[in-house]
């Protein structure tokens, strides 16, 4: 998102020549720091369900000074996954926040709405609902600290992570849906701001890769 309001960008690219046939596709991959006002660049805005200005970003004959590779040339991929690590925290901590607003929200709404003569939150059903979307709120917040914190001690946090960013991103739909029933026929309309979080979360759990994929690295750092 907002790459066509970027001061740089990070682009990895091969650079080794017949890297392309490698097996593992690890090698001969560099890491360049990009001017993003540079010639050759341009950027098209995509029409995503987040509404977040998510951008194709097309390099056509960018030429960058050799001073701008980070590391060593075709020695890049190591730095690749601690990048995507903290990109992928990054968006946990976001949803966290994200599925803090809508709890609030839903709260407010199940107060204030009656039904019956009486609140909706005083009905069991709605009362549970609430309880299952606090029970995510703290869990996915507690995962992300865990991951976060291990990553500032500069130690391995390969499986928090990973465990952080699967557990928020379903954990958010379950919220997020919770949110939509428990607000009935409003929570339908799309004016309501409760679309704005869903879409949001929607998208999030989607970015540096779903549920599964860091099933698989929790996976393997057990072992697997």
């Amino acid at each position: 998102p907002d790459a066509h309001i970027a001061d740089y960008l990070l682009c990895v690219a091969r650079t080794k020549e017949g890297a392309l046939k490698q097996v593992q596709g690890k090698e001969g991959i560099s890491i360049f720091l990009i001017d993003a006002k540079s010639s050759g660049i341009s950027y098209t805005l995509l029409n995503t369900i987040a509404k977040d200005k998510l951008c194709e970003v097309v390099l056509d004959q960018v030429q960058v000074p050799k001073d701008n590779i980070l590391g060593q040339l075709d020695q890049g991929w190591s730095k690749v996954p601690r990048i995507l690590e903290r990109a992928a925290i990054a968006k946990c901590c976001e949803v966290v926040g994200n599925m803090q607003k809508v709890l609030e929200m839903t709260i407010d709404y199940a107060k204030e709405r009656k039904q019956f003569d009486r609140p909706i939150g005083s009905f069991q059903a709605i009362q549970h609902y609430c309880a299952d979307m606090a029970t995510d709120v703290d869990g996915a917040r507690l995962a992300t600290y865990q991951a976060a914190w291990m990553l500032s001690q500069g130690t391995s946090g390969t499986k928090e992570v990973a465990v952080a960013k699967a557990w928020v991103g379903e954990a958010s739909q379950r919220v997020t849906n919770l949110a939509h029933q428990i607000h009935g026929a409003i929570g339908a309309t799309m004016e309501h701001d409760l679309h704005f979080y869903t879409r949001r979360a929607k998208a999030a759990e989607l970015s540096y890769g779903d549920a599964n994929f860091y099933r698989e690295i929790v996976a393997t750092e057990m072992g697997l």
